[in-house]
């Protein structure tokens, strides 16, 4: 997609910049659309913003739809000069920066369709660092073996095909930060998680750039082909609340652990569009535990670190 750069870029790199912005651009409408398609009647509704320094973006919210309660795509491209103890906090070589990514968050309807995430982005600093980062993950209100490891299978899939990507590194990588320490567990079934892949240490602009786009492009047809798989299952009051008591754990995390959510507050960005990530509902309950042998007892057994979908059958209760 041709499309002139919401940020002028810098005499370094202005060609790449430029490359990089308008993917990340063309992503975001592929994937609102692929997403349309799935949900039968949603829309999305497009909110352009400009930056308070320079740059801005388009957040695109889609509410109300047959599947998908609410779903948030977003993309930015930003530039400007954090303050000093920004920079600090967010381990930035030089206060001044150039960001530019799409980051995407699914709230189905249904319990039996799980929450989605998945973001990939690339960063300028001002004394010409530049790296990448993403990943995406998989948060089920009731977690499906076969399902959790399919979507593995696809993400390992992606990252054998690139040498830049290690699979068992990022999925690590995930566990660790898709976790929730104040309560001891992790906030879905994972993914891969990838930060600061620096261009020159890590791999060439072309190679890291060529395995972003790969994750950007798995995410629409994977979590489309969930949609359509899961959408029309049964549930009841029960299963709705254990979804809503699920939801809280997710906005736990991202107001309290989620590093993109830290650089949008710190650098000043967009409040509406950075929080867009939060369900439309949840529910916090005083020592909300499930009874024993249930289905919501069976999905907690689940969410530890270390599970290995892809190289042998998993086992809840060796988890545990």
């Amino acid at each position: 997609m041709s499309a002139s750069p919401l940020v002028s870029p810098t005499p370094a790199t202005p060609t790449f910049r430029a490359t990089v912005e308008s993917w990340m651009r063309d992503f975001q409408d592929r994937l609102c659309q692929q997403l349309e398609q799935a949900d039968g009647t949603g829309e999305f509704l497009t909110d352009a913003w400009q930056h308070h320094q320079s740059g801005g973006g388009r957040t695109r919210v889609l509410t109300e739809g047959a599947v998908l309660e609410k779903a948030g795509v977003a993309f930015s491209a930003v530039a400007g000069e954090m303050s000093t103890q920004a920079a600090q906090l967010l381990h930035m070589p030089n206060p001044a920066f150039f960001a530019t990514g799409v980051s995407v968050v699914l709230h189905p309807r249904s319990p039996r369709v799980p929450i989605a995430h998945m973001n990939v982005r690339y960063f300028e600093a001002g004394d010409g660092q530049a790296w990448f980062g993403g990943g995406l993950d998989l948060t089920p209100i009731y977690v499906d073996e076969a399902q959790a490891r399919w979507f593995h299978e696809q993400i390992q899939a992606v990252c054998q095909r690139h040498e830049v990507a290690s699979y068992p590194r990022f999925k690590q990588w995930a566990d660790d930060y898709f976790f929730l320490p104040h309560r001891q567990e992790t906030r879905g079934v994972g993914g891969i998680f990838f930060d600061r892949l620096t261009v020159g240490k890590d791999g060439s602009a072309d190679a890291l750039f060529a395995f972003v786009q790969d994750v950007g492009n798995l995410f629409g047809p994977t979590y489309t082909e969930l949609m359509r798989q899961n959408q029309a299952l049964p549930y009841g009051s029960a299963e709705t609340q254990w979804q809503l008591v699920r939801r809280a754990r997710y906005a736990e995390f991202n107001l309290a652990f989620d590093r993109g959510t830290r650089f949008g507050l710190e650098t000043g960005g967009r409040t509406e569009s950075i929080l867009m990530s939060m369900p439309p509902r949840a529910e916090w309950h005083y020592n909300r535990v499930p009874a024993p042998g249930s289905p919501e007892a069976a999905t907690l057994a689940w969410l530890r670190k270390g599970v290995d979908w892809v190289s042998s059958t998993p086992n809840a209760d060796s988890l545990a």
